[in-house]
C-alpha cells in the first residue's frame, strides 16, 4: 500500500520540492540561476506572472497529495505543465540551438515526469473518496 502510495505521488513531491523554488527565482532574483536581467516593469512583470503561475499549480499538486478529491486534477495539471515544458524546450532547441546543460538537464527532466504522469493517469483506477 505504502509503495502504490509513492509510486502514484513520487512525481508530485517532485515536482513540487523543484518547482516552488525555481518560481521564487524566477520571481524575485532570475539572475541568480539564469542568463535573464530583467530591466523593464513589463519584465518584471512576466517573470512575477510566472511565479505565480508556478506556486499556483504547485498549490494544486499539493492539495493533490493530501485530498483525493484533487489527485487527479495533480495528476493532470502537473503532467500537462511538465510536458508542455520540456516540449516548448524541445522546439526551442530546434529552432534556437542547444541552451546550456542545466537547461538540457532540466528538459530531460521534465520530460521524464510528464511521461510518468502519463503513466500513472492510465494506471490509476481514480475513485472518487
Amino acid at each position: 500500500m505504502i509503495k502504490q502510495y509513492i509510486l502514484s505521488k513520487i512525481h508530485l513531491i517532485i515536482s513540487i520540492l523543484i518547482v516552488v523554488p525555481v518560481a521564487f527565482v524566477y520571481g524575485f532574483n532570475p539572475e541568480f540561476l539564469f542568463e535573464i536581467h530583467p530591466e523593464s516593469t513589463d519584465e518584471h512583470n512576466i517573470l512575477k506572472a510566472i511565479m505565480g503561475l508556478y506556486l499556483g499549480l504547485a498549490t494544486i499538486w499539493i492539495l493533490g497529495l493530501y485530498k483525493p478529491y484533487f489527485y487527479r486534477t495533480a495528476l493532470t495539471t502537473n503532467t500537462v505543465f511538465m510536458l508542455g515544458l520540456g516540449l516548448g524546450r524541445c522546439l526551442s532547441m530546434l529552432t534556437e540551438g542547444m541552451p546550456s546543460p542545466a537547461f538540457i538537464f532540466g528538459t530531460i527532466g521534465e520530460l521524464v515526469l510528464g511521461v510518468y504522469g502519463l503513466w500513472v493517469l492510465k494506471a490509476e483506477p481514480f475513485r472518487q473518496n
